[in-house]
């Protein structure tokens, strides 16, 4: 996420931040504070941001750091009119306030003139000191500390403000809230784009998009959730209400005038004119667990389909193997997306097969990032971010799968089984013997 958004505000990591991906602290490389603020009116990853004055691996370390910051860049802090305060914050450590007070007291060579206030200061410094991410094994001594000043904090209160508890219109795949921005930010969506997702659901994705001032729009195969129709998803109610739907989810929110409109469509089929209409592709396929992959089309052979009356205007559902899913969701995106515009998905993953060659691949689209969340001790999904690197020509029409590619997700249940293996029960089997 992080990532995604530096490449939209022009910024990017530090060379020595690259070799500690694992620590909580980055170090970024940010042209100016106001986009500092605008990366953090974004991001639901980060907590906070600071203004580097120094930093180390030890506290020798970080006191030399800070006597060699320039001046001009302290001084406008520091000035005898102005009320500031300093907080420390350790992570994977809990400090007595007798300790914090002696780490603050330590940074008194510092030119502080102005008053001290805890209530309503100006200007506020931190020191971070980093213990590393084993809570079984905390070191007496930090790996590393900074000492900066505060300039914004990330938003976070986004996900309990669009929590899925407290949204009007569910399904039982409602995406959680704070996966849904990760997603948008992934997608870098931004004010007046255009997103689509083809398996819009309950509409959960494009409420992050719309709350980020993208346009959106949507469609889906089961014209009862693009309608509001049918059985509740919430416990103690057996129907739908007669607002329960995608249009009342972002009135809910005061975002209706950024909703296109839904449709019931076959993602399979695309009803959409030829050219490059969507920014963004921002969607989570089904893959077989809580909702059935469909399609349009009889289970019984082609042919036999003519012989049935033309009449008959109610569609018939197919199965939809998952391989066939994301071919049709990367020829998609290779097709309608704009240049630069990026495809955001979830591919789910038998870990015991898992390898990079696995993850679908298309000539217009460049693999951005890969990120993986835990499912069970065997299976995950990985949150797949792609990028439109090249036009899409008519030699790209046929650019099918790989077998290395295609195979893992060959035949309509093949993630479902795999899912539901006996795996888990053999796991906890022997994690139970162990345990005796």
């Amino acid at each position: 996420e992080i990532t995604s958004l530096l490449s939209l505000y022009d910024g990017q990591f530090s060379g020595e931040q690259e070799i500690r991906v694992n620590s909580p602290f980055w170090i970024l490389n940010i042209p100016s504070e106001e986009m500092a603020r605008g990366l953090m009116k974004r991001t639901v990853c980060a907590k906070s941001i600071f203004e580097l004055w120094g930093h180390g691996r030890s506290a020798g370390e970080l006191y030399a750091s800070l006597k060699n910051c320039p001046t001009d860049k302290m001084l406008p802090y520091l000035q005898s009119d102005s009320t500031y305060k300093v907080h420390i914050h350790t992570f994977n450590k809990t400090l007595t306030q007798a300790q914090k007070i002696k780490k603050i007291d330590a940074l008194e060579f510092l030119p502080f003139k102005g008053k001290v206030s805890l209530k309503n200061p100006e200007h506020i410094f931190w020191i971070l000191e980093d213990y590393g991410m084993d809570p079984n094994n905390v070191p007496e001594e930090p790996f590393h500390l900074y000492f900066g000043r505060w300039i914004a904090d990330g938003q976070r209160e986004l996900i309990e403000s669009y929590s899925v508890k407290k949204r009007h219109f569910i399904g039982n795949t409602s995406m959680d809230a704070c996966l849904s921005f990760i997603m948008a930010n992934h997608g870098r969506v931004k004010p007046n784009d255009v997103v689509y997702d083809p398996f819009v659901g309950t509409g959960g994705l494009l409420i992050s998009s719309a709350h980020f001032g993208a346009y959106v729009c949507g469609t889906d195969i089961d014209y009862n959730t693009i309608h509001g129709l049918g059985k509740a998803s919430r416990k103690n109610q057996k129907w739908r209400g007669p607002d329960e739907n995608i249009r009342a989810n972002l009135r809910q929110y005061g975002l209706e005038k950024y909703y296109l409109d839904a449709l019931v469509s076959d993602s399979s089929r695309p009803i959409w004119r030829k050219g490059m209409l969507f920014d963004a592709i921002i969607t989570d396929p089904p893959y077989g667990i809580r909702e059935a992959t469909r399609r349009m089309g009889s289970q019984r052979e082609t042919v036999k389909s003519a012989e049935r009356s033309t009449e008959n205007h109610i569609f018939v559902s197919s199965n939809y193997h998952l391989s066939d899913i994301f071919f049709d969701l990367l020829k998609f995106a290779a097709e309608y997306l704009v240049m630069g515009g990026r495809l955001v998905y979830w591919l789910p993953i038998y870990r015991p097969e898992y390898t990079e060659e696995i993850i679908p691949r298309h000539p217009c689209l460049k693999l951005i990032s890969n990120c993986e969340q835990m499912l069970s001790s065997h299976t995950s999904r990985r949150l797949i971010t792609m990028e439109k690197v090249k036009e899409f020509k008519d030699q790209d029409q046929n650019s099918y799968l790989l077998d290395g590619q295609y195979m893992p997700y060959r035949g309509h249940n093949s993630f479902r089984e795999k899912y539901f293996s006996g795996v888990t029960k053999r796991i906890a089997k022997e994690e139970k013997d162990n345990q005796k």
